[in-house]
């Protein structure tokens, strides 16, 4: 028998209005850390909530909400590094959510695009944030892929 992982997505909220296309892409396409589940393994998304704003308002009730709907783990979408700059919080985030509610927590969703990476490498703001990115920038082909300044980006998505 096939058994269903259950997952909940926190986003950044400067990323609030994101309709998770990148995330939802690399689920059903097994992309970044969900690289790690074969395709015939479903993955169901019980939430997908931004965090509430600096220092993440909704970190006390929404990681437990999606508990309640069987979430096994929550992951800290890539939004959270991808943003200029980094969530300074994700660490708390990570602690709070495993210590609190009890669920490990993954960080990252989908590889990070490739302008984002350029882009922090110029900014130099991702020091200390090595441990978090190595299942999301190792990637090229992702980094490629999911990088939606590119100007065949749009025919790559049918």
């Amino acid at each position: 028998m096939i058994r269903m992982v259950k997952v909940g997505i926190m986003i950044c909220d400067r990323n609030r209005t994101c309709v998770g296309n990148k995330c939802f892409k690399s689920i059903i396409e097994r992309d970044g850390v969900f690289s790690k589940y074969a395709k015939d393994e479903p993955i169901e998304v019980v939430g997908w909530m931004a965090c509430g704003g600096c220092p993440g308002e909704r970190l006390e009730y929404a990681p437990a909400d999606m508990k309640k709907y069987g979430a096994e783990v929550i992951l800290l979408a890539s939004c959270y590094l991808a943003g200029y700059p980094p969530c300074p919080y994700i660490k708390d985030h990570k602690t709070f959510i495993e210590n609190y509610v009890g669920l490990p927590v993954v960080i990252g969703t989908h590889p990070m695009p490739q302008n984002y990476i350029d882009a922090h490498a110029k900014a130099g703001d991702w020091e200390g944030c090595e441990g978090y990115l190595k299942e999301i920038v190792n990637d090229p082909e992702g980094a490629h892929k999911y990088d939606s300044t590119r100007e065949d980006y749009t025919e790559s998505l049918g």
